[in-house]
């Protein structure tokens, strides 16, 4: 098999971008309710018209319908444009910021993957499992692209952040009898320790926990009443979205912090 090379995959990652972007925010939506996302066909919530091949064309579709479901008319969400967007952002930042066409692919995945995490986690608090999963998988394999890192390091990084996070689930549900931390999040920082180090996690839940504060802040005025300790927060989101910072500050020394 022909190799690709490394402008051929560049375009090929750009042209991916969207649609993964577009997948994403398909499995976001449809998780709360359970339908398979490659069973079901992709139909209008609005009027339950399936939708034909030009009208998924991600970005453009969206562009030329002029943002409305072309047989009702229903104005179509905004946030899967958006995350449309995002996918592509995040395959530029690959091609990018990568040193070689592996470590390009695997960037990729892994920006398509947190990006993906932080939309589930957004859109009804939950981290699906077969991204962690992929996340982990993904980690670990950029450590073994990397001259300066070892597999089985990281592996047991990983093993060390989900343990430590996880002891912190606990201590908060002994302390304060109910839920702060889901289990989604632990399997979230074990593929984070394998893709950016384990010294890296600091950083990452330092600027997730900011994120998390400023939004809550934002939030409280927005509602002109302080937030219940009770309050969910997607914290899943902002450790995916802090570590997509981390890993390109990691990348473009003029982002280091």
């Amino acid at each position: 098999m022909p190799q690709i090379s490394p402008p051929g995959l560049s375009l090929l990652l750009l042209l991916l971008g969207p649609a993964m972007g577009s997948f994403m925010a398909a499995l976001a939506e449809r998780l709360p309710n359970g339908p398979g996302i490659i069973r079901t066909p992709s139909h209008c919530h609005s009027c339950q018209r399936r939708l034909r091949w030009y009208e998924l064309l991600p970005i453009l579709s969206y562009l030329g319908l002029r943002g409305k479901c072309a047989g009702c008319g229903h104005p179509i969400p905004a946030r899967l444009f958006y995350a449309e967007i995002a996918g592509l952002m995040a395959a530029v930042a690959a091609v990018s910021l990568a040193f070689t066409p592996l470590h390009m692919l695997l960037s990729a995945l892994l920006l398509w993957c947190l990006l993906g995490l932080f939309l589930c986690d957004i859109r009804c608090f939950r981290l699906p499992d077969i991204l962690t999963g992929a996340l982990l998988i993904i980690g670990l394999a950029l450590a073994a692209e990397d001259p300066g890192r070892d597999v089985l390091q990281a592996l047991l990084g990983a093993l060390s952040a989900a343990a430590v996070f996880y002891l912190i689930r606990l201590s908060y549900r002994l302390l304060r009898g109910r839920e702060g931390l889901g289990l989604g999040d632990v399997k979230l920082v074990a593929g984070l320790s394998a893709a950016l180090g384990i010294t890296a996690l600091p950083l990452v839940t330092l600027l997730a926990a900011l994120a998390a504060l400023g939004w809550a802040v934002l939030l409280s005025w927005h509602r002109g009443r302080p937030l219940l300790q009770t309050t969910p927060l997607p914290f899943g989101a902002y450790l995916a979205a802090a570590a997509a910072i981390v890993w390109a500050a990691q990348l473009y020394p003029s982002l280091q912090f």
